[in-house]
């Protein structure tokens, strides 16, 4: 039996996850969407599959302002499609045309990390165009220092603990969206 079953509710609107790499977006987001019994949708896994390139050759080669035009596209799109689950690029909610459109079709919820989670989790990764840089620790405390203002502007926050598992994370996101009936509700 799905969750929405046993909680008797239903999504209204999509839910879009948003917050730094390595906040759990996609892993905290599967897991809702599993539980809620909607599809789950990754704003970088779709940008990927139509250009047929990984972000990081699509950064290289065209650049980041034309992967976060790429972005916003593909946002808005799935964002009009029937209320899922939607991990985002840790930059996309820095479009304030991008954050207004979630704002109107969906709700935003931000996982919190602290400098040394997300550190903990993306070090040993190749994938993140933004570390490829002398010394990706502090380029990451810098990304995360000038975005938490406007990650802060989401209308819900549910922080990511060291100690959590997945299920319990999104068992958070899903206490959260039940404060918001338009969102989650009969």
């Amino acid at each position: 039996m799905a969750l929405k079953d046993m909680i008797g509710m239903e999504l209204r609107k999509t839910v879009v996850m948003i917050g730094m790499m390595g906040a759990g977006k996609t892993a905290v987001g599967k897991e809702l969407a599993r539980m809620l019994a909607v599809p789950f949708r990754d704003s970088d896994q779709e940008i990927v599959q139509a250009a047929r390139m990984t972000i990081a050759e699509i950064f290289a080669r065209d650049g980041e302002a034309f992967f976060r035009a790429r972005e916003a596209e593909v946002i808005a799109r799935l964002l009009r499609d029937r209320p899922s689950v939607l991990s985002v690029g840790g930059g996309a909610f820095l479009n304030a045309d991008t954050r207004a459109l979630i704002s109107e079709l969906g709700v935003s919820v931000c996982l919190q990390a602290d400098l040394d989670l997300l550190w903990t989790r993306v070090r040993h990764k190749n994938t993140r165009p933004l570390l490829r840089t002398a010394n990706p620790r502090k380029t990451l405390a810098e990304l995360l220092e000038l975005r938490a203002p406007i990650y802060a502007l989401a209308d819900l926050m549910v922080e990511a603990k060291p100690d959590y598992a997945i299920p319990d994370t999104a068992r958070a996101v899903l206490a959260a969206l039940r404060t918001r009936p338009d969102v989650l509700g009969e």
